[in-house]
């Protein structure tokens, strides 16, 4: 993997040394492409190689709960998706979401609940999901059905959820319900529900076209304690826009991790292939297919640690951090398309390396908010700036 850009001052001494620990990790335990029959398994695996290893420690925060810092280092985790997602999809995916399904707990979690759950996150030994999305609430939050009914003591969940990551093998889940203490994104609570809590089911597996854990979930008069609520009441929206705002860079680091590789494996393919006489790298036509993947890359980077430096600045990203995520994940499918085109018919082959990318990369333009939502985020903000 190219680690010029580890040159560029976003970065410090500690960055470099991190992106280069991994990567050498990574080459010696990592494969591209290597997903076995059963992606449950193999996901948990994952998780507990990143713990035993590490690694997962920078996607919490907090010293005392087995975090690298005492808040999330946004560039660390950056560096560790492109990294990782360079080597192995899944392992990016497995990183990610004990990031994303923990995040919630680290940024507004009770000391208790930090206790309890964040440290077998860091050690790889509880698997953690992010349950925010329902069937007709996707990129509308505000337009969330599942509800939390106060009951005394607990809180009484119904409804449903979708699209979760790592559902059906998660350990807990960071529910977001409607608990009515305002209309609209106002009357959003944030819970933790424990995998096996009575009147909690998976409704449904869903297969997807890169091999994920994912699930519909159901509550059926699901009762949890008050102790599992994340932040105060009405505060779940601002809770789950902060944790995107943490992650959201990093989606662009993983878009990035996958477009390196391609282009990576689209120069492999020029510099071997022989036809009509000389190398496919000879012709012209390739040259400037590489250096605009190149270009492509290049600039979506830039984006991307402008985003994850301004945010470890304690600036807010909100505009620079969808800037980022819409150009990487946008041009990252046109590099790995780019890529599949250079192999030919070997490109679109199960199992080649740029075949597995061309599979990974297309989700990453929808979740954690569409290409489509990132560009109303910037319109936005340019008009309230304006």
């Amino acid at each position: 993997m190219n680690t010029q850009h580890l040159d560029w001052p976003f970065f410090e001494a500690r960055h470099r040394s991190l992106s280069t620990e991994l990567g050498a990790w990574a080459a010696r335990h990592l494969h591209a492409g290597d997903h076995g029959p059963d992606i449950d398994a193999q996901c948990r695996a994952l998780v507990r190689e990143l713990g035993a290893a590490g690694w997962l420690r920078h996607a919490v925060a907090g010293t005392a709960h087995g975090g690298a810092s005492e808040v999330i280092d946004t560039r660390a985790i950056c560096l560790l998706r492109e990294t990782l997602a360079w080597h192995h999809g899944l392992a990016d995916f497995a990183f990610a979401m004990q990031g994303l399904g923990s995040g919630a707990i680290s940024l507004a979690g009770t000391p208790q609940q930090r206790a309890r759950y964040l440290p077998r996150v860091a050690e790889g030994k509880a698997l953690a999901a992010f349950a925010l999305s329902e069937p007709g609430a996707g990129s509308d939050v505000a337009a969330m059905l599942c509800n939390a009914h106060d009951d005394g003591d607990a809180y009484v969940i119904d409804g449903e959820k979708t699209w979760i990551s790592n559902g059906g093998i998660a350990d807990f889940y960071v529910l977001f319900a409607r608990t009515g203490e305002a209309p609209g994104a106002r009357g959003i609570s944030a819970f933790i529900v424990d995998a096996g809590t009575p009147g909690f089911e998976i409704a449904q597996r869903i297969d997807v076209i890169a091999p994920h854990p994912l699930a519909r979930l159901r509550f059926d008069a699901c009762r949890v304690p008050k102790s599992s609520r994340i932040g105060a009441p009405g505060e779940g929206f601002k809770i789950a826009m902060r944790t995107l705002d943490v992650f959201r860079t990093s989606v662009a680091a993983a878009a990035l991790g996958f477009g390196r590789r391609a282009l990576h494996e689209g120069l492999e393919r020029a510099k071997s292939r022989n036809m009509f006489g000389q190398r496919l790298a000879d012709f012209q036509l390739t040259q400037a297919k590489l250096a605009q993947m190149a270009t492509t890359i290049d600039s979506a980077a830039l984006l991307t640690y402008r985003a994850a430096w301004q945010r470890d600045q304690g600036r807010n990203v909100t505009r620079e951090a969808a800037m980022a995520k819409m150009a990487a994940t946008e041009g990252a499918q046109q590099v790995i398309d780019a890529a599949v085109q250079l192999w030919g018919g070997a490109g679109v082959v199960s199992g080649n390396v740029v075949e597995s990318l061309y599979r990974e990369i297309r989700s990453l333009r929808i979740y954690e908010g569409a290409t489509e939502v990132q560009q109303l985020i910037i319109g936005k903000d340019l008009l309230k700036e304006a």
